[in-house]
């Protein structure tokens, strides 16, 4: 299915590429322009080497998995279905406890709370987060785990690249003040070569740094929240409403019952699994949420 999506979208598509290739890139400039010229004598030469490569490596692991899982499709039906009794069963959802679940005219099937339609994915997709073409998926209640394990190792993929350059920079400009600087000419790159790779990575950390540490913090909020991106944009739009509705009446409109808030750790284990702190970094299987199922069918729990 997501390779279906892939040939589709064409910024999907060349927003994979970018990441690839920025991923590479900086690789290679940390390894044929950083750690080679300035650690080759040295045992931090392998050291930050094998660092580096396993952080990207993780990355890149995340990265497919965020890519090629199923971000919480809600399945579609067989056959047709009719909704023209739509109205006439809603007393019988909520007697049975199939509250929230609703009708989408896209796809033409129930779907679960908080599922909303993808316009590119064409299907709706089980608490989505958004649409990112950055892993050419939607971010959903499957691969959310992944996709918030990419961003934090690049992340930290770009501040080593960062610290790697800036070290040595400094190196190359002491080893110009002591008098070094036509030994390793012989030994090295042009000056204005070395220079420009630093410049591009640097510039390239920076901004892949920021954007993706920004994307993490509103990840992490949205889960101790336990309210995804379109859910805070639909409760600031009714909260508006209603203001608005109020100012011009004199009654007040019922207020929507309380939002029960879970334990942050709860909603953490809801998203990461259930097992250790430490597998939260790994891009490893987990059992689903148990809380509001995840085993749905394409018809909700009542007579259609």
């Amino acid at each position: 299915m997501a390779l279906v999506r892939c040939r589709r979208d064409l910024c999907g598509i060349i927003c994979l590429i970018l990441t690839y290739f920025s991923v590479f890139y900086a690789d290679y400039v940390v390894i044929q322009y950083v750690l080679i010229p300035a650690y080759s004598d040295s045992v931090w030469c392998s050291l930050h080497g094998s660092v580096f490569n396993l952080i990207l490596l993780l990355l890149l692991a995340c990265h497919a998995k965020a890519v090629f899982s199923d971000p919480g499709m809600v399945p579609l039906p067989e056959t047709a279905m009719d909704f023209s009794d739509l109205r006439s069963q809603s007393s019988r959802m909520n007697e049975r406890g199939c509250e929230g679940w609703t009708v989408c005219n896209r796809c033409e099937t129930y779907r679960p709370p908080r599922a909303h339609h993808c316009r590119v994915c064409e299907r709706c997709i089980r608490r989505m987060d958004h649409h990112c073409p950055w892993i050419n998926n939607c971010v959903g209640e499957l691969n959310q785990k992944y996709f918030i394990q990419f961003l934090f190792y690049t992340g930290v993929a770009s501040l080593y690249s960062m610290a790697l350059v800036v070290s040595a920079w400094v190196w190359q400009i002491r080893n110009e003040r002591e008098g070094d600087a036509e030994k390793e000419a012989e030994e090295t790159p042009s000056k204005h070569l070395i220079v420009a790779h630093y410049i591009i990575l640097l510039v390239e950390s920076v901004l892949f740094g920021v954007f993706v540490m920004v994307i993490f913090y509103d990840q992490l909020v949205s889960i101790v929240t336990d309210e995804t991106p379109i859910e805070q944009k639909k409760n600031r739009l009714m909260i508006k409403d209603r203001a608005s509705s109020s100012s011009s009446s004199s009654s007040q409109l019922p207020h929507p019952p309380p939002h029960t808030r879970k334990p942050k750790l709860a909603l953490l284990r809801e998203v990461f699994g259930r097992g250790s702190v430490f597998c939260w970094l790994l891009p490893l299987h987990s059992s689903p949420p148990a809380v509001g199922g995840i085993t749905y069918s394409a018809l909700p729990d009542y007579d259609v």
